[in-house]
């Protein structure tokens, strides 16, 4: 393990360690939220007091906050508390697809997995090949956080390199694969649907074709690849061995031992390959007739309506905890049904610091709706950017730069959409701008800003994998090491946009960049 490997710090990594120490000196992740729900409902107290001229573009009626001390919301608070906990988005998801790793990690399946990874994989093409991996990983949406990052680390590790790094690119892959992908996934038609509707205000008879960004999401991979290569290589990496070595505890850890493949082991291998192969086989020919159960009633797979996609989460615990059981069964390290669960015991061990976690972000994130200061931000700062009235180049810039601003607060993608897309879809088409490009720069802020918020749901759950390797990760440990692919994220995809808008490549299927032509404008 190469843990003396020097690193110059320049001015970008004084400013990431300052940027470490002060996170890592913040209080517990759970405890930023849990000051987080108390200073959201002091402030709905204050600004329940205020009138604001601002127009809900749903409602139509004026933007009120909402106290959330008063008596009644504040007893709805503690009857709806449990719902708020068990609706919280990462934790159903997490749970039931840790219960699946558990097994096929147990078993030996997924250390399998990597060493024959690993044995195809030249080494210097490591970091791009897991960065494709997880861009390709988007399709299954949050579920990919609990496997991607987890295997990552080990992949990284076993090849000599520093674990946190494996975590790094493939976080970075994954989010920046909101933007630039190889396949359509379940947001693209969710994003359509609120971009199509705002698009109505303006011109009733206006259609968004749901892959209208398709050919920048695809064009963008290239870009996003070579940019999270680099700042993985040549920034985080570095730092990260000069200022984050690895506890000696790794070293005996023999979770983390990745040894020779035996004869036997091959042979599970095969046989559990083999029965991914029959569920791919079986779940294809279950959703192949038009008329199937895993269709939405108008016969899409990819709509957030066909149970195929509602059912990601249960399928992946299958396509994870079957083959873990065949292999298991097969090289020995399933006995009895007592080892199987004991595998998903000890996995879930990890978790019991998120779940307590979950349970404040859910009432924080119930209050930051019901009191409207979410929409009171998010309607404010697009009506700020309306009542400059700059061209639309800069218009458009402008959008991306306060989208990224909004999502430290709100991270959720559809939730910031669904209020922003009525307000700057119909602003910018006054302007001669497509609602076709006015999502593509939506979408640009969002995926990059994700990954550096201590506010994304998934922090703490990444903050325990870095822990496995680094006790002392903390949320400045994170922040400031996912910080630089927020710069390169922002920037590529942001220059990929501009160059498709220059040269008139189209965004996608249907897809023009002005408003009422198909022509392509130069910004």
């Amino acid at each position: 393990m190469n843990q003396s490997v020097p690193a110059k710090l320049g001015l970008l990594n004084r400013f990431l360690n300052v940027v470490e120490r002060l996170g890592n000196k913040l209080p517990h992740i759970t405890m930023l939220f849990i000051y987080a729900l108390i200073f959201t409902m002091l402030l709905s107290l204050a600004l329940s007091y205020v009138d604001f001229d601002y127009i809900h573009p749903n409602t139509h009626e004026k933007i009120k906050i909402i106290n959330m001390f008063a008596p009644d919301n504040l007893l709805t608070l503690v009857v709806n508390s449990v719902k708020n906990f068990m609706g919280f988005p990462p934790l159903g998801i997490t749970i039931v697809a840790t219960l699946g790793i558990g097994i096929a990690e147990g078993s030996g399946f997924v250390k399998v997995l990597i060493r024959k990874f690993l044995s195809i994989t030249p080494k210097k093409f490591l970091t791009p090949t897991v960065i494709f991996v997880s861009i390709v990983c988007h399709i299954v949406s949050d579920s990919a956080y609990t496997i991607l990052m987890p295997v990552s680390a080990l992949i990284f590790y076993a090849s000599g390199r520093h674990p946190l790094a494996g975590i790094a690119c493939s976080f970075a892959g994954l989010a920046g694969g909101f933007t630039a992908s190889y396949t359509p996934s379940i947001i693209d038609p969710i994003m359509q649907g609120f971009t199509e509707a705002a698009s109505h205000s303006i011109d009733p008879n206006y259609s968004v074709n749901v892959l209208c960004n398709y050919f920048y999401a695809l064009g963008g991979t290239f870009f996003i690849i070579g940019a999270i290569w680099f700042v993985t290589d040549k920034v985080v990496e570095p730092r990260l061995w000069a200022t984050m070595p690895l506890d000696e505890s790794t070293k005996t850890d023999k979770t983390l031992v990745i040894e020779d493949v035996t004869p036997l082991e091959n042979k599970a291998y095969y046989a559990a390959l083999a029965t991914v192969v029959a569920l791919l086989a079986l779940l294809f020919i279950l959703c192949y007739p038009d008329n199937s159960l895993f269709r939405a009633p108008d016969g899409s797979l990819t709509s957030p309506k066909a149970p195929v996609m509602q059912g990601l989460v249960p399928l992946l615990f299958i396509f994870f905890s079957v083959p873990g059981l065949v292999y298991g069964y097969i090289a020995g390290t399933f006995k009895k049904s007592r080892d199987v669960i004991a595998s998903m015991e000890n996995i879930m061990k990890m978790l019991l610091s998120f779940i307590v976690f979950c349970f404040f972000a859910g009432q924080f994130l119930y209050v930051f709706g019901a009191s409207n200061i979410g929409s009171l931000l998010a309607i404010s700062g697009a009506e700020f950017l309306k009542n400059l009235g700059m061209p639309s180049g800069i218009t458009l810039f402008g959008i991306i730069i306060l989208t990224a601003m909004l999502n430290v607060l709100i991270t959720s993608a559809t939730s910031k959409w669904a209020i922003l897309s009525t307000i700057f879809v119909p602003m910018l088409m006054m302007l001669g701008i497509s609602p076709e490009l006015t999502q593509a720069a939506f979408r640009v802020s969002d995926s990059a800003v994700n990954v550096c918020t201590p506010l994304f749901p998934f922090y703490p759950l990444l903050i325990l994998y870095c822990q496995r390797y680094c006790k002392k990760s903390g949320v400045g440990t994170l922040s400031s090491m996912m910080l630089p692919y927020t710069f390169a994220l922002l920037i590529v995809l942001t220059a990929v946009l501009y160059a498709y808008w220059m040269i008139g490549i189209p965004l996608g299927f249907n897809s023009g960049f002005d408003y009422p032509s198909t022509m392509y404008p130069q910004p």
